[in-house]
C-alpha cells in the first residue's frame, strides 16, 4: 500500500501576498512594474512614468542599463517568457521622464521621505563620490531637509554611467539630467576634489560635517596574477572606458584581447569594436577642449578577441550582450584561461591560454581546474583585463581606523554603518559590484540611516496590506497567453560598430501596449471563503494550469500557525483530534483548498465556475511608510 501523499503549505500573511507581485519583491527599491506595466497597456503613460519614478530617482536611467531583477522574477517567465519590464519604462519615461523636459519637475513623483519638521534640518552631510548610490542618498537627504555636499573626484558626477557605461548603451546628456534634477534639490557638488588627496575626513568633520557617507565606488580595475601584467599594451579595462568616455587620446593596437566575460567585459570589447570605426567620443562636449580632447580620433582594433574561463552557456554576461557583440565582431575564445601575456621588447605580442576543464567545483564554488593539453597563443597588441574592480582606498589613509574587510569598507548591511559612528558607507565600496538598482537601494538604505543618527532616533516603518472588494468584472487581455515576448529592436550590426548611436530601439506605442498586455496580474489574487464552499470540485475541474487542489486535513503538514488556524476554524485541535479519535475523525472534519501560485495564469475561471461565490478575484495593496 502506497504511502498518503502530505502537503507543506504556508498561511497567507501581508509578505505572503507582497511575494505574490513577483517583480515589485524582486526589485531592491521595490518599484510596482506591475503598476506601469498595466497603465501603459491601458495607456495611461503619464501615471505609469509616475509610478516607475516614485522610488528610484534614476527611473529614466533604469530603462535603459538596468539589469532588471523584475524580469527575473516575473512570473510570466515560469510560462514563457518574462515580460519586457525594463524596456517599457524606457517607453514612458522618454516621454515623462527627465528627458522629456523639466528634469527638476520629476522630484514631485517621489516618495521618498520628507520632513517639514525635522529638527536637525539644515545639517551638513558630506557624501563621498557623486555616483548611483551616492547621488541616491544625496537625493533622499536633501528631500528631509539636510544640507548636503557632494565630492567627487572626477570633472561630472555619474560616476561609471559617465565614465564606464558606453555611449551606445546609454546617452550622456540623460544623466546629466538625472544629475541636475538631484541638484534642484540643493545638493551641492563639488567636483575635482578627490578625498584623501585634495581634501581629507578629518578636514570634513573640521569644516562641521555631522555624517560623512562613502559611496566612491570601485574604481580600479583587477590584476590578474600572471606572467606579463606589466607589459606595454596591457590595460584594464575600466581604464580604457573612463578613457574613451571622458575624451581622452586612446590608442590601440590593430589586435585586441578582452580577458573576461561578463557584461563589462562586452562594455570594452564592444567599445574596442567601435574605436576601430574611428568614431570621436561624445563625450568630449562635457569635458574642456583640451588638445587631447579636441585630438581624440581613434584608431586602431581591427580585431577584438574574448578569452573567457566559462563555456558559451556559462558566460556571466547577458545573453543580449553576447549576441550583439557577437554580431558586430567579437570573437570569442571560450572555455580558455590565460595563462601568460606574451611578450617582445617589452610590448605585449599575444596571450597564452589553456583549455578549462570546469569552472565550478561540486559544490558550485568557483574554482577553476585546467587541461593539461597544449592551448593556443592569440596574437595581440592590446591586452584588456576586465575580471573586477577593486577599491581606491585613498580616502583611508587619513583614517586608519576605518575597518576594511575582503577589499572593501566594512559595514553593517542593514543599517550601512561602518565601525566608526559617524561615517556610512554604501553601494560597491562597501558591498562588492552590484547591479546598478542595487546602488540605488544600497543609497536609500544609507540615507535612513544617517538620518536616524543624526536625530538619534530610530524609523519605524510600518507596511499596510489589504484587499479591495472583489474584482466583479475580471478580465485579461484577449489572448494574452498568446502574445509573445517581442524585445526592443536594435540597430543593424554593420551600423553599430562604427557609430556611438544607441543601439536599442524604443518600442513604437502598439508594440509597448501589446507588451504590457501580457501582464499576469500578479496582484489579482483567488481568495477562497470556506464558509460558502459546497466542496464542489468544480474550481479544480476548470483550472487550465491544474494549479488547485482539494484534499482532506489529514494530508497537510502540521506547523504552529496552521494548527493554531485550524483551533480557531474548527474549534478544535487537530493533532489531538487524530491522537484520540484516529485520522478518520480529522478527516471528517473537513478539506483544504491548496494552490500553487507559480502555476495561476489570473485567468479567473474559478471564480466564473463557482456556484456559491467561495471564490472571489480580489486586488491586493500594499504600502509603507515611516
Amino acid at each position: 500500500m502506497s504511502a498518503v501523499q502530505t502537503f507543506r503549505v504556508e498561511l497567507p500573511d501581508i509578505e505572503y501576498w507582497q511575494r505574490q507581485i513577483k517583480c515589485q519583491w524582486g526589485c531592491p527599491v521595490r518599484t510596482d512594474a506591475r503598476g506601469y506595466v498595466i497603465a501603459i497597456a491601458e495607456g495611461r503613460y503619464f501615471d505609469a512614468y509616475k509610478i516607475a519614478r516614485a522610488p528610484n530617482p534614476f527611473a529614466s536611467i533604469c530603462g535603459r542599463v538596468c539589469g532588471a531583477p523584475c524580469e527575473v522574477e516575473c512570473r510570466r517567465g515560469s510560462i514563457d517568457d518574462a515580460i519586457t519590464i525594463r524596456a517599457l519604462k524606457r517607453f514612458v519615461t522618454e516621454q515623462h521622464g527627465v528627458e522629456s523636459g523639466d528634469p527638476a519637475k520629476t522630484i514631485e513623483f517621489s516618495t521618498a521621505r520628507r520632513d517639514a519638521n525635522n529638527p536637525k534640518a539644515g545639517a551638513k552631510i558630506a557624501v563621498i563620490g557623486g555616483g548611483v548610490a551616492g547621488m541616491t542618498a544625496a537625493h533622499d537627504l536633501a528631500l528631509l531637509g539636510y544640507s548636503v555636499t557632494v565630492f567627487e573626484a572626477g570633472p561630472v558626477a555619474g560616476g561609471m554611467l559617465m565614465t564606464g557605461v558606453p555611449t551606445y548603451r546609454l546617452p550622456r546628456e540623460l544623466v546629466q539630467m538625472e544629475i541636475q534634477a538631484i541638484l534642484s534639490l540643493g545638493v551641492e557638488l563639488k567636483t575635482n576634489m578627490r578625498v584623501g588627496n585634495d581634501i581629507t575626513i578629518p578636514q570634513l568633520r573640521a569644516q562641521g560635517f555631522e555624517a560623512i557617507l562613502i559611496a566612491a565606488g570601485l574604481q580600479r580595475g583587477r590584476n590578474l596574477p600572471i606572467k606579463g601584467v606589466d607589459l606595454d599594451g596591457v590595460v584594464h579595462g575600466i581604464d580604457f572606458l573612463k578613457e574613451i568616455n571622458t575624451g581622452e587620446k586612446t590608442k590601440l593596437g590593430e589586435r585586441v584581447v578582452v580577458i573576461g566575460g561578463g557584461n563589462v567585459a562586452f562594455d570594452v570589447a564592444r567599445t574596442a569594436v567601435r574605436v576601430g570605426g574611428k568614431f570621436r567620443s561624445e563625450m568630449q562636449d562635457f569635458y574642456e577642449a583640451t588638445d587631447s580632447a579636441r585630438e581624440a580620433i581613434r584608431h586602431g582594433a581591427k580585431e577584438v578577441h574574448m578569452v573567457c574561463l566559462e563555456s558559451r552557456e556559462e558566460m556571466p554576461a547577458d545573453e543580449i550582450e553576447i549576441h550583439e557583440g557577437v554580431e558586430e565582431g567579437v570573437i570569442l575564445h571560450t572555455s580558455r584561461g590565460p595563462l601568460e601575456i606574451v611578450g617582445e621588447n617589452g610590448k605585449v605580442k599575444g596571450l597564452a591560454t589553456r583549455k578549462v576543464k570546469s569552472v565550478f567545483d561540486e559544490n558550485g564554488r568557483f574554482n577553476p581546474t585546467f587541461s593539461d593539453e597544449p592551448g593556443e597563443i592569440i596574437p595581440a597588441d592590446t591586452v584588456m583585463l576586465s575580471i573586477g574592480q577593486t577599491l581606491d582606498d585613498a580616502f583611508v589613509k587619513d583614517v586608519p581606523e576605518l575597518a576594511l574587510e575582503r577589499g572593501i569598507v566594512k559595514i553593517d548591511p542593514i543599517t550601512k554603518r561602518t565601525n566608526i559612528p559617524d561615517i556610512f558607507a554604501c553601494g560597491d565600496v562597501a558591498e562588492g559590484a552590484k547591479l546598478f538598482i542595487n546602488a540605488v537601494a544600497s543609497g536609500q538604505r544609507a540615507a535612513v540611516s544617517i538620518d536616524e543618527f543624526l536625530r538619534k532616533k530610530e524609523v519605524q516603518e510600518e507596511r499596510f496590506g489589504y484587499f479591495d472588494l472583489p474584482v466583479i468584472q475580471h478580465h485579461m487581455h484577449e489572448g494574452y497567453l498568446q502574445l509573445d515576448r517581442v524585445n526592443p529592436a536594435a540597430l543593424d550590426a554593420s551600423v553599430r560598430a562604427t557609430t556611438e548611436k544607441i543601439v536599442e530601439i524604443n518600442y513604437e506605442e502598439t508594440v509597448a501596449q501589446e507588451q504590457g498586455a501580457r501582464c499576469l496580474k500578479c496582484h489579482i489574487n483567488t481568495i477562497f471563503h470556506g464558509d460558502l464552499c459546497i466542496m464542489c470540485n468544480g474550481c479544480v475541474d476548470v483550472c487550465p494550469t491544474y494549479c488547485l487542489m482539494l484534499v482532506p486535513l489529514t494530508q497537510i503538514e502540521l506547523e504552529p500557525r496552521l494548527e493554531q488556524a485550524l483551533v480557531n476554524r474548527y474549534g478544535v485541535n487537530v493533532r489531538e483530534l487524530a491522537e484520540n479519535e484516529g485520522y478518520q475523525a480529522v478527516k471528517q472534519l473537513g478539506s483544504a483548498m491548496l494552490k500553487d501560485e507559480e502555476l495561476c495564469i489570473r485567468c479567473g475561471y474559478c471564480a466564473k465556475r463557482c456556484p456559491t461565490g467561495a471564490v472571489t478575484m480580489e486586488h491586493f495593496s500594499y504600502s509603507s511608510q515611516s
